[in-house]
C-alpha cells in the first residue's frame, strides 16, 4: 500500500452566485480531466418521477407544483419559495440530505487527480466540511443581474429577488480559499483555471491541504 492509497482525495468546492459563471469554470476543469460532481444535476435527479423526494414536495407544497406530465413544475415551486416564509427551509429539509448522500456516493467512485464539487449554495451548507478548499467564481451583482435578464428573460425586479434570496457576495468571498473573477473574458478564465489546476494537482499529493494557498494562485 502506498501513501497515495492512504491519502483522501482532494476535493474542491466550487461555488458562486447565480449567473456568475460556475458552469463555464466547471466545464473548463472538466476539459482538464477533473471529475465534476454537480449538485444542480443531483438536485434534478432526486426529484424525478418515482423518487420519494417528489412525493414529499407534493405533500408539502400541493399539486400545483406538479405539471401535467407528473414532473416537478420548477417555476411554480420557485414562485412559492419566493412568496412564502419558511418554504425554502422546508424544501431544503427535503432535498439537502439526499443531495449530500449522493455527493458522497459519487465522490467515493469518481477518482481523479482531485475532484470538483459544484455547490451553488455552499455558504452555510454542511458540504463545507466535506471539501478541502473552496473556490468562488465572483462577479459584481450588476453583472449577475444583466446576465440573468439576458439568459432567463427575467425582469430586473425578478433578477434582484433571486439574488437577494441567496447568500450575498461578501459571504461567499468570506469562505473562499481561491477566487476566479469572471468579468474579464474567457481567455483569462482559462488561464486562471489552468494555474489552479496545476496547483491543486500538486496540493493533492500533500498530507495537509485545507486552507493552504496554492502556488501561482
Amino acid at each position: 500500500m502506498t501513501d497515495n492509497d492512504l491519502r483522501p482525495t482532494l476535493r474542491i468546492g466550487l461555488t458562486g452566485g447565480i449567473a456568475s459563471g460556475k458552469s463555464t469554470v466547471a466545464d473548463i476543469f472538466g476539459e482538464l480531466g477533473v471529475p465534476i460532481i454537480d449538485t444542480d444535476i443531483i438536485a434534478r435527479e432526486v426529484v424525478r418521477q418515482g423518487e420519494p423526494a417528489l412525493d414529499e414536495i407534493r405533500e408539502r407544497f400541493g399539486n400545483s407544483v406538479i405539471d401535467s406530465s407528473g414532473d416537478l413544475d420548477r417555476g411554480a415551486l420557485r414562485n412559492i419559495i419566493f412568496a412564502k416564509d419558511g418554504a425554502r427551509k422546508d424544501l431544503e429539509t427535503i432535498l439537502h440530505p439526499r443531495i449530500g448522500d449522493e455527493v458522497r456516493r459519487q465522490a467515493e467512485v469518481a477518482g481523479g487527480p482531485y475532484q470538483l464539487v459544484v455547490v451553488p449554495l455552499l455558504v452555510g451548507s454542511e458540504l463545507t466540511q466535506f471539501v478541502d478548499r473552496i473556490l468562488v467564481v465572483d462577479c459584481d451583482e450588476e453583472t449577475q443581474i444583466q446576465r440573468l435578464i439576458a439568459r432567463d428573460a427575467a425582469s430586473t425586479e425578478d433578477a434582484q429577488k433571486i439574488l437577494s434570496a441567496q447568500a450575498n457576495r461578501e459571504s461567499r468571498l468570506a469562505i473562499a480559499d481561491d477566487v476566479i473573477r469572471n468579468e474579464y473574458g474567457l481567455d483569462k478564465i482559462r488561464k486562471r483555471v489552468k494555474a489552479l489546476d496545476e496547483a491543486y494537482r500538486r496540493l493533492a499529493h500533500e498530507p495537509y491541504r485545507r486552507g493552504r494557498p496554492p502556488e501561482n494562485s
